[in-house]
């Protein structure tokens, strides 16, 4: 493992001299080597699909494994959209002469070798791989053993791009011992690793953050909220709603409690109980909620659950500060909207929530790199250092100070 890892860190420093024009080149060779290959890595999906049905996995977990035509086409689609991204690296972000005349400019630059442990998403791998490659950076990938089939057609086809370009394989890697205990090495070496991004489920990212001697960028748990105001347009917030929980249960952007204002609350469950019937999503709800509408009751703990499935809490809250109070609670910090047509309480529900991602008048499913204009993800950050949300190329860079003297001495 340590001889794998510094011959990466090793790699790092020729990648990271890599100019914009070179870059672009190879990843849009290696989206058109994704549409090419699309049957093999779709033959090796289903190795993946039988195996996932032989053994039980649940069906939020077999919809992020699936891919399809489409999904592959999807994953050519984000390379092709990182590529046209301006190049993160060499970037003057700041600069400036002193007394003593040096001058002194801050300039972007890689981070280095950067870890990236995921679960069921194969699609994760050609997205990472090309948003490490775009800033400069070289990966290491550990994916889901639901996925190994998948991820390792995708590797392979991305590594016979940089081999055919001249460039080394172990650019874009996957990480040789996948087992926990390979992980567990993984996270501890930061001599040779620079940055570790955990995105999965819960017990992953704790125990990555607490074992972790590299540094930690968590992709956390997403239980995401919309919140419908006494002002609320009432036919935007059932579409909203509906968008947010039902268009992809699994992903982590997803409505996992809807919060609603008390004095619509006899107003607005009603049609909302149909339109989720009618999408056919289990609904669990506070007392209040439930002298409205027929449904389950919801647990405290349901409110801090990440369901990754049709199933959505509903909470009946006194006013806006009442759901706010319930974010900051119950919250992970991902993705929260208010709707509302009071613009003091969109302004107000926008400063005060403090959350990666705050929306006023949309879905909470916009959470996304794609979406965002980067591309891709590397994942949703959750911390508040170094980066914040969806994570994009220039969230893969670091600075270094570049400072410029004609003889100068300190007193």
């Amino acid at each position: 493992m340590q001889q794998f890892l510094a011959e990466a860190k090793k790699t790092s420093r020729h990648i990271s001299t890599l100019s914009g024009e070179i870059k672009n080149k190879v990843l849009n060779e290696m989206a058109e080597a994704i549409i090419e290959h699309c049957d093999y890595i779709i033959s090796h999906n289903e190795k993946d699909m039988e195996n996932a049905r032989v053994n039980n996995l649940d069906a939020a977990l077999m919809d992020r494994l699936l891919l399809t035509g489409d999904r592959v086409m999807g994953m050519a689609k984000a390379i092709r959209e990182i590529a046209m991204q301006k190049d993160p690296v060499g970037r003057t972000l700041d600069g400036w002469i002193t007394e003593d005349g040096l001058n002194i400019q801050k300039v972007s630059i890689p981070i280095g070798v950067i870890g990236i442990i995921y679960e069921s998403r194969p699609n994760v791998t050609s997205d990472t791989a090309a948003l490490c490659f775009k800033s400069g950076n070289v990966c290491v990938l550990k994916g889901g053993k639901e996925a190994e089939n998948s991820n390792k057609a995708i590797a392979t086809i991305l590594r016979n791009v940089l081999d055919n370009n001249a460039l080394p394989q172990n650019a874009i890697s996957l990480l040789p011992d996948s087992s926990r205990e390979g992980v567990a090495t993984l996270i501890k070496q930061d001599k040779y690793v620079d940055l570790i991004v955990p995105r999965g489920g819960e017990a992953l990212i704790k125990y990555v953050s607490e074992n972790a001697t590299v540094p930690v960028v968590k992709h956390d748990k997403g239980v995401c909220h919309t919140y419908i105001d006494r002002d609320a347009n009432h036919e935007k917030a059932i579409s909203i709603a509906i968008n947010a929980k039902c268009s992809r249960p699994s992903a982590c952007n997803a409505l996992e409690t809807l919060l609603v204002h008390k004095d619509v609350a006899a107003y607005i469950l009603p049609p909302l109980h149909e339109a989720f019937i009618q999408n056919s999503t289990e609904l669990r709800g506070c007392a209040t909620t439930r002298e409205y509408i027929d449904i389950h009751c919801a647990s405290e703990n349901d409110y801090d659950t990440e369901y990754l499935a049709n199933i959505l809490s509903i909470k009946v809250v006194k006013d806006i500060d009442d759901a706010i109070s319930h974010i900051a609670k119950h919250g992970s910090g991902h993705s929260e909207a208010i709707i509302s047509e009071n613009y003091t309480n969109i302004n107000k529900f926008l400063n005060e929530v403090d959350s990666a991602c705050v929306y006023a008048n949309a879905s909470t499913r916009f959470t996304d790199g794609g979406a965002f204009g980067l591309g891709a993800e590397v994942g949703i950050s959750t911390n508040k250092l170094h980066s914040r949300g969806p994570m994009g190329i220039n969230d893969l860079t670091t600075f270094k100070f570049k400072v410029y003297g004609n003889g100068q001495i300190r007193e």
